[in-house]
Formats: C-alpha cells, sequence, structure tokens
C-alpha cells in the first residue's frame, strides 16, 4: 500500500508562519488539553527558529521582518496555559 504524507495546510498569514515556525523548532508547544500556545523556554529552539527565519523568509518578506514576526509572536506567548489550573 502507498502511503503519502498530509500536506501541511497553507500559511495564509504572517503571524501563521511564525507560529509553524516556532512549533517546528520546538521553541512553543500546544497546550494537549485547550490547545493555546505555550513557551517552552528552550534558548537553543528560539534560536532555531530566528535562524529558519533569517535564511527563509516568506515570499514578499524581508529577513528582518521574518525575524521580527518570530519574536514577536514568540514575545506574546506566555510558559503556562491560561485555562490549566496552577501547579502547585
Amino acid at each position: 500500500m502507498l502511503m503519502t504524507k498530509k500536506p501541511k495546510p497553507a500559511i495564509r498569514t504572517l503571524r501563521g508562519w511564525a507560529i509553524s515556525v516556532l512549533l517546528e523548532a520546538g521553541a512553543i508547544r500546544e497546550c494537549e488539553e485547550h490547545g493555546w500556545m505555550q513557551d517552552r523556554v528552550d534558548p537553543h529552539a528560539r534560536e532555531r527558529a530566528i535562524e529558519f527565519a533569517r535564511r527563509d523568509p516568506p515570499a514578499g518578506i524581508s529577513a528582518d521582518e521574518a525575524v521580527a514576526e518570530v519574536r514577536d509572536v514568540l514575545n506574546s506567548i506566555g510558559d503556562t496555559c491560561p485555562e490549566c489550573p496552577p501547579q502547585g
């Protein structure tokens, strides 16, 4: 049986592109229960995401704009899910 990869959905916004870059680099993750993005606080993953944005920005976007968007998205994401109870 021939197995094919499911195509990735088209990214429609620069913010969506930045989120996908951060997810692939492992800099953020999604809360399994609620779906909120969470910062993994991994400096190496952040650098991988920024380097990817610098090397391969979306069409029509400069490398500086791509890096700025990745940083803006990362700065807007907390490290906890706002719907999960605090761990104590």
